[in-house]
């Protein structure tokens, strides 16, 4: 007899994000489940999309999140755990290796929240990476060091974003590093520093292949604005360029390299300034953060956070899955800190703004166009008044907080 239930998701959130998942799955007709992190209790989560919501001090703390899952399981048939954000990609991991769900486990997600690991598995793949090394043997570490030419950046195998990446420029910078992060260090890679153009690959996979792909450029890279401050932009690339069908490719490589099967994807590459080659920094199973998913809405129509909910309802259904039909057009994000507790944006009123953020001591939006040099240019424009009207500079955290 045919099961004609609801599906049940159980949605994982560190943060406060991911409402338009929720409410996707909810009108796909699944039993839509929260658990996120108490410290976001009283965000504007769609509670009208919400069948249940609980709220827990740490998601990634085992085996708390294991009995509290395996307790709703007792009265739920729990059909899939999805992680809404880059911290909950592995508790989701071991959750569906724990109940036996499909999707990804534990030692696939892996490669797409160890930075370690998905450098392996892409130079095995045939990606072009930095030269890394993991930070266990310490005469492979002076080995390392000796081949190759600084700077060289340590990073966190595990955080999100740049959070806690330390720049370094002399061998003698290292050891002070690693004493100081005592057993946590074999939690690091140490990696080249490579200067270049960082760019970013938004994308939707479905059965290992590629359903849709949009391709961005970063006005300065992460790591210099997460560390130095500044104000943030990206924007979406002419699709038919050459760079563009460029890193579709590799990005396609990437994912089959890292084992994507389904899901959401966000990719970064750096063009180096040296030799001109893109090379693979890091990827992940979760939507782009900074409003970047809002951006792709906004140039194509795709949303990627319901266009994933569809993703995930029709595997479990054994339905096949079709991608919305998509707008040729083009958008970008700009954001900063702002010193104003409430920015006023007012004067930013071209009729290619399409979105304004609304956050306090933030500064952000979002410009659409049919035309891709029309964002660039204003984009341009805009980063210069933005630094003048509203940045503000905050310290870089070395990890996210508690």
């Amino acid at each position: 007899m045919a099961d004609t239930r609801p599906l049940t998701f159980v949605c994982l959130a560190s943060y406060f994000k991911g409402s338009a998942f929720l409410q996707a799955a909810k009108r796909l007709g699944c039993t839509v489940i929260l658990i996120a992190k108490e410290a976001f209790a009283q965000e504007a989560w769609p509670r009208d999309s919400l069948d249940e919501v609980y709220f827990m001090p740490d998601l990634s703390r085992r085996p708390d999140i294991l009995y509290a899952v395996s307790y709703l399981a007792r009265s739920h048939v729990i059909d899939q755990v999805i992680a809404l954000d880059d911290y909950d990609v592995e508790t989701a991991a071991a959750l569906r290796d724990h109940l036996r769900l499909p999707g990804m486990g534990e030692s696939l997600a892996r490669h797409f929240r160890d930075k370690l690991a998905m450098r392996l598995q892409a130079r095995v793949g045939g990606v072009l990476v930095p030269e890394f090394t993991g930070v266990f043997n310490y005469d492979q570490l002076r080995a390392f060091l000796e081949r190759v030419p600084p700077p060289w950046v340590l990073k966190p195998r595990s955080e999100a974003s740049s959070m806690g990446i330390k720049k370094l420029n002399a061998a003698g910078e290292l050891w002070p590093l690693l004493e100081a992060l005592g057993d946590q260090q074999s939690f690091f890679v140490l990696e080249q520093f490579i200067p270049g153009d960082v760019f970013h690959v938004d994308g939707l996979a479905d059965a290992g292949e590629m359903l849709f792909q949009q391709a961005h450029q970063y006005g300065q890279p992460p790591m210099s604005i997460y560390q130095q401050g500044g104000i943030f932009l990206t924007r979406a690339l002419d699709r038919q360029s050459p760079q563009a069908q460029m890193l579709f490719s590799l990005n396609r490589q990437v994912q089959s390299a890292l084992g994507m099967r389904r899901g959401a994807t966000h990719t970064e590459f750096i063009r180096a300034h040296a030799d001109s080659r893109l090379y693979f920094l890091e990827t992940a199973a979760r939507v782009g953060g900074a409003n970047i998913a809002e951006a792709v809405q906004y140039a194509t129509g795709i949303d990627l956070w319901a266009e994933w909910a569809g993703i995930e309802a029709a595997y479990l259904r054994g339905e096949p899955y079709a991608l919305p039909e998509m707008r040729d057009g083009y958008a970008g994000v700009i954001n900063c800190l702002a010193r104003q507790e409430w920015p006023d944006l007012g004067a930013y009123d071209d009729r290619e703004v399409v979105w304004r953020l609304k956050k306090k001591h933030h500064a952000g939006l979002i410009v659409a166009s049919p035309d891709s040099a029309r964002v660039e240019q204003l984009l341009k424009a805009y980063a210069e008044r933005f630094a003048q009207d509203f940045l503000a500079v905050m310290p870089p955290l070395d990890k996210a907080p508690a």
